[in-house]
């Protein structure tokens, strides 16, 4: 049919179109200015400007429902914006000098299409970070594998081998367990391991601080309680004080700061996630729970597991004075800080000046890990990053596991997604953590549905293993999902690998 059929209406509609994109990417600049003027004092690395600008102009332009947009946009055979993440302004213009040329308009003030510097800067800036900071990929790999040490690794420098052997990039060092001597000892079994294997790349360490333990308390009994839904108990500051007989269970929490902070109606999570409770009643003993959920049978309440509050902003200091010794130690051998429990951009400052008193002239400043695994973390996750990547190189790692308690499980998928969009725009690799090949790692076996998890992860610069027993094993496995999958996807962009699977059906 000839286009001159419809000529008039379809000129007029893509006029429209072009019309709404001018407007869009006047309003995304002048948003993403104005919103990086607010936070620019915090950026004193100069090489982050053009990232946190992005970020910006991405924050501005996802503050729209673009839905009716993008399709008006795949009509026309032009980019729906939909992978915008790392080059929102680029690919604007270049939607809008196509679209422009289509319908024969030239006196718009527009730059014109973007140089292939221009356009690809955010993925390449996100590629030399990740090189940086985790090492760079091996076997072909553009995604890492790092894997948390267990104590024996500090005396079974096999271990560690086997793991640099197979493909690890970076390990992780959880500074809540054992002590410098270990520590140390681990270290030297990496830099072992890789003169042992010819890596000629540094394997990179994370040093992860412990933070602030919000572990539940029992009292001075062998008895474990157990609860079911209906129960009543009670979250006291003194759990060990003379046994009452009003027969009301009893717990603590090692966070004394969240007394305070509780209110009537507030949830409470118990062992990541297993048993759920609600605050019915702030006493002047401390607040009533009553239990909401548990599993069919109940659950046995057991010393030293995780409370989450996912409805109370707990005001805490992430940096413990535990923390601040470690830091002693670990500013000097850490090629990454893992930060528990950071909710701020002045939680950033607060390690950033830590660090600054405790690292030798000339020396640089180590990589900063996010551990986001709050509710108030994912709020105010774009001025943590720009804090952070202002001052020193920074990833985020996804806490999936705490996440998923303060989120709820039925919410994780959705914001995992939306903190990988979000570090791609502000140009920061991810660290994709919690329960990646669990089984595997733990009983030698993995589901189908982890192994599914495990091909998510190829979106991220890096995936954390868990220790367990078979944790070798699942390395291997992950490093052929991983190289397999990075065939097919680069990020949220499908790659059009020739397919091979239907090729006989072209052979008739």
């Amino acid at each position: 049919m000839p286009l001159s059929t419809h000529g008039t209406e379809i000129t007029a509609e893509q006029r429209a179109l072009l019309a709404t994109l001018v407007a869009l990417r006047g309003d995304v600049m002048a948003e993403g200015d104005k919103l990086l003027g607010r936070g620019r004092d915090l950026i004193q690395r100069e090489e982050y400007q053009q990232s946190a600008q992005n970020l910006a102009c991405y924050l501005s332009l996802r503050r729209r429902d673009l839905r009716a947009l993008q399709t008006a946009l795949m009509r026309w055979g032009l980019s729906s914006l939909g992978r915008s993440e790392s080059r929102v302004v680029p690919t604007l213009d270049a939607v809008i000098t196509s679209l422009a040329a289509m319908v024969g308009v030239h006196d718009i003030d527009m730059p014109g299409y973007p140089s292939e510097e221009t356009f690809f800067y955010g993925a390449h800036t996100i590629a030399r970070q990740a090189d940086e900071i985790l090492g760079p990929g091996q076997h072909g790999r553009d995604t890492r594998i790092m894997v948390t040490l267990p104590t024996e690794a500090a005396k079974d420098p096999g271990m560690i081998e086997a793991l640099v052997e197979h493909g690890v990039e970076c390990v992780r060092i959880n500074c809540a367990h054992d002590n410098q001597a270990a520590w140390e000892a681990m270290i030297v079994n990496v830099r072992r391991a890789e003169q042992a294997t010819g890596r000629t790349e540094r394997v990179r360490v994370l040093m992860d601080l412990g933070g602030p333990k919000v572990r539940t308390i029992l009292p001075n009994t062998r008895a474990k309680p157990r609860v079911t839904v209906g129960d009543t108990l009670l979250l006291t500051r003194n759990v060990h004080a003379q046994e009452h007989d009003d027969g009301i269970l009893r717990i603590s929490c090692t966070l004394e700061e969240a007394y305070d902070q509780l209110r009537v109606g507030a949830r409470l999570w118990i062992d990541d996630g297993q048993i759920g409770a609600q605050i019915t009643e702030i006493t002047p003993e401390g607040a009533l729970l009553r239990i909401v959920h548990t599993p069919p049978d109940g659950k046995k309440i057991r010393p030293n597991k995780g409370l989450n509050f996912p409805d109370t902003d707990l005001d805490v200091v992430p940096l413990t004075a535990k923390d601040r010794k470690d830091l002693e130690f670990v500013a000097c051998h850490a090629d990454m800080i893992g930060y528990s429990f950071v909710q701020s951009a002045e939680d950033v400052a607060l390690l950033q000046e830590a660090l600054a008193q405790r690292i030798v002239a000339d020396q640089p400043m180590p990589a900063v890990v996010l551990k986001i695994e709050t509710r108030r973390a994912v709020r105010q996750l774009p001025q943590i990053i720009v804090r952070a990547a202002g001052r020193q190189p920074t990833a985020v790692m996804i806490a999936r596991g705490d996440l998923a308690v303060e989120l709820g499980y039925e919410r994780i998928a959705e914001m995992q997604e939306e903190i990988l969009w979000l570090c791609e725009a502000a140009h920061v690799p991810v660290i994709w953590a919690t329960q990646v090949l669990e089984g595997l790692t733990k009983g030698g076996v993995p589901t189908r549905a982890e192994v599914s998890d495990a091909v998510m992860a190829d979106r991220a610069e890096c995936v954390m293993l868990n220790k367990g027993p078979y944790v070798v094993q699942a390395v291997k496995l992950l490093d052929n999902v991983l190289l397999r999958m990075q065939a097919h996807q680069d990020k949220k962009t499908p790659r059009l690998r020739a397919l091979r699977s239907w090729e006989a059906l072209f052979a008739v």
